[in-house]
């Protein structure tokens, strides 16, 4: 199955709507009222509801990935990403998503930067 992606809230809109545009199973923070919670919080309802979460936090996710781990704990996936302009992300996101699944993204972090 595809994967499902939960944005976090410090990407932009405009990048969660072109990936809707074209197919992609998305929401953001700001659609579910999960704004402002903590990135536990946020990587816990991602992993709830089946979804990868993208987020530029890159540093903080890369800790919970591992403490997830380091826990026998499974997440939906982590995809990490500098921020760079929405054609940009689209573009490397979109060869990631005809890539892989959602069971190739379990438990895995991602960087976007691979996927140029």
């Amino acid at each position: 199955m595809k994967i499902k992606l939960y944005l976090d809230e410090d990407v932009p809109l405009a990048f969660a709507q072109a990936l809707i545009n074209r197919g992609v199973n998305a929401v953001t923070t700001q659609q579910v009222r999960n704004d402002g919670k903590s990135d536990e919080e946020q990587l816990a309802y991602a992993t709830k509801e089946g979804r990868a979460i993208f987020t530029h936090n890159k540093g903080d996710f890369a800790i919970l990935h591992n403490e997830y781990l380091r826990n026998g704990k499974e997440h939906a996936g982590i995809i990490l990403s500098d921020q760079l302009p929405v054609g940009i992300l689209l573009k490397r996101f979109m060869k990631l998503w005809f890539s892989l699944n959602d069971i190739d993204t379990r438990s895995r972090l991602e960087f976007l930067s691979n996927w140029r």
